[in-house]
């Protein structure tokens, strides 16, 4: 058995948009790992996105800004993988976020009530009503895991107000972890990367200079993948992080100790 023991088991991840997508990575690490990888996307393009890179899988569509789509897509995957024995589930990744960045970056005390309300449904509260309303379908034992990012403690002005809601996703960790171990030993965790270039990221206004500036940032001089993001996801659906709840890891290659780089700190002074 190969040390992950993920073997024929069973994911269900939303969020896949495409090929650069920390959903598509994970999605690939579970394949080659043998697992049965289920994909739940927002739209049309999206799907026909995900048959093409995952033909073995069942893809779904589910725009989570709306709950009722969110129990439509439960019901046709309960439906899809079989009985109560059969049609368990082993674990969900939660892949999603928006913020609405159309009008341009305004300052954090400037952010428009609609636009936070809305970034706080799709990528705070989804993963709250997905773990409700799939609960009937996880196996006792198994994990729940979000995508965060790095540090929610960085005042980073072109990342605007989604830094606060990442922050309500990571504190929503152990609230769905406490009240699930009344029926479950069900886990709940997050990955939190440091800068990637996906083409979520490439939406954020000034995302690429901050990415070359993370890179310069991290100990070795070079960026962190989207696979290595990817891979730490997959390790905690694994029954090899059983011992791992309500966490938030970091997988940023050391760039929170690095502020004070001699490259960095020599370029700012000169």
């Amino acid at each position: 058995m190969c040390f992950l023991g993920i073997k024929k088991k069973r994911f269900v991840v939303f969020g896949l948009a495409n090929k650069k997508s920390v959903a598509c990575a994970i999605g690939r690490t579970l394949a080659e790992e043998g697992a049965e990888v289920i994909h739940v996307v927002r739209s049309a393009e999206r799907a026909a996105a995900a048959k093409k890179l995952f033909p073995e899988s069942k893809v779904f569509l589910c725009d989570v800004e709306e709950e009722d789509n969110i129990v439509t897509v439960r019901d046709e995957i309960a439906a899809a993988i079989g009985g109560a024995e059969e049609g368990r589930i082993d674990g969900i990744v939660h892949s999603i976020a928006f913020a609405n960045y159309s009008d341009g970056m305004k300052p954090f005390h400037a952010t428009r009530k609609d636009d936070f309300l809305q970034a706080v449904n799709v990528s705070c509260f989804s993963l709250i009503s997905i773990a409700n309303h799939f609960k009937e379908l996880l196996a006792v034992d198994g994990s729940v895991v979000t995508i965060s990012i790095s540090t929610t403690r960085m005042a980073a002005e072109n990342y605007g107000y989604m830094a606060p809601i990442k922050a309500a996703l990571d504190s929503s960790l152990c609230f769905l972890a406490k009240s699930f171990s009344e029926f479950s030993r069900v886990r709940f965790n997050a990955v939190a990367p440091g800068l990637l270039k996906t083409s979520a990221s490439a939406g954020i206004p000034g995302y690429i200079d901050s990415y070359l500036f993370a890179e310069k940032a991290t100990l070795r001089k070079q960026a962190l993948t989207t696979r290595e993001a990817a891979d730490t996801a997959v390790f905690l659906l694994s029954g090899r992080a059983s011992g791992i709840n309500c966490q938030t890891i970091a997988v940023d290659a050391g760039m929170a100790v690095n502020y004070f780089d001699r490259e960095i700190v020599a370029k700012a002074v000169g």
